[in-house]
């Protein structure tokens, strides 16, 4: 059997998730059907290409521009609770064992919802999905990079209220350019110091500095994208000749990189796959996954995220389980929970094929 027809089949870990941006496209014309809101596409094809062309537009700006969709379909409980449901099967049919789920819940309070029953809807919908598929998962809220800071550290707080509920993790995300991770440097302080998971959106659309804020200034645990880091490297015919303080510091210090191929070229962070860091940061030991981000924008999954790096860049099955592996050890969930999911499910289920 060849390495691409085995990829349904291995188990995965997803990091990288964001609730709005892995909807179902009928889900949405359902619900906006439902709610009698409007949406750019009359039918399923419209619609698709609507999306498509902000998320292939080169820029992350435009390609958030498709949140506005989705966001105005997640206003209340059953709509929240059944996306987050729907998550965890379409997990499920990918052999996803682990999944973190991430959204803002300040974009879904426009229908009278406060945060908490934002958070309490989407766990609910995550529950049942966990309950019927044996996924497990964790969720990790996110105050946004041009929203007040003071808006963040509110969400870090909620975070914190419903660590023994679900919730596992805090990340900054939204437009990265001329809005630093320092602003925000109060609410990653307190999640750390309730012992919450943090992790950070820095190096897709702006340069080194963002991410040395990151890890630096915020003490994030993991970051997201990470794409822009080679600006700290020496590069030579395709291979690292010398590393600058930061690019050591994150591969020494084992800090976890969140990769999404698809995603990147989409928003601009690189031209094509071919040009993507992540074989070059996987090659030279840093602690690189990959991971999907955006589902629905990008047309993708975890699966064909995996699929591309086989046929982009030559990864092996034994590849495969080592970055499934480092995504298991970068979860922010226990340390008896990771073991439980290793040794039950990714272990057997990529050595009964090497």
């Amino acid at each position: 059997m060849f390495l691409q027809e085995l990829v349904p089949h291995i188990p995965k870990v997803e990091l990288h998730d964001h609730l709005a941006g892995g909807m179902r496209l009928e889900t949405i014309m359902d619900i906006a059907d439902t709610k009698g809101i409007q949406l750019p596409g009359n039918d399923p094809g419209a619609l698709f290409e609507w999306f498509q062309k902000r998320s292939k537009g080169g820029s992350l700006p435009l390609y958030l521009e498709a949140f506005r969709i989705t966001s105005a379909v997640l206003q209340d409980v059953m709509s929240l609770e059944r996306v987050a449901y729907e998550a965890m099967i379409d997990f499920a049919q990918a052999q996803v064992v682990y999944a973190e789920v991430r959204f803002s819940p300040v974009h879904h309070t426009a229908g009278g919802l406060s945060q908490s029953e934002v958070v309490e809807s989407v766990l609910s919908g995550l529950r049942k999905g966990s309950y019927e598929t044996g996924v497990y998962f964790g969720l990790i809220l996110c105050g946004m990079r041009d929203g007040d800071p003071r808006s963040s550290l509110e969400i870090a707080k909620l975070a914190v209220d419903y660590r023994e509920k679900g919730v596992v993790g805090f990340d900054i995300a939204g437009k990265e350019h001329g809005y630093p991770p320092q602003h925000h440097l109060k609410a990653f302080e307190y999640a750390q110091r309730h012992g919450l998971g943090t992790t950070l959106h820095a190096g897709e659309a702006d340069g080194k500095d963002s991410i040395r804020q990151a890890v630096m200034t915020c003490k994030s645990d993991r970051i997201g994208h990470g794409t822009r880091l080679i600006e700290d490297m020496w590069i030579e015919d395709g291979e690292i000749v010398t590393m600058g303080e930061l690019s050591h510091f994150i591969r020494d210090q084992r800090i976890p990189l969140e990769m999404c191929l698809t995603s990147n070229i989409g928003t601009g962070a690189v031209a094509s796959y071919a040009e993507h860091p992540f074989p070059l940061l996987y090659h030279s030991g840093f602690q690189t996954m990959l991971c999907s981000d955006n589902r629905l924008m990008g047309n993708t999954s975890l699966t064909h995220e995996i699929e591309i790096a086989i046929s982009e860049y030559g990864l092996t099955l034994s590849d495969l389980k080592t970055i499934t592996l480092y995504a298991m050890d970068a979860a922010f969930i226990q340390e008896d929970v990771k073991r439980k999911i290793t040794k039950e499910s990714i272990e057997p289920g990529y050595d009964v094929y090497l």
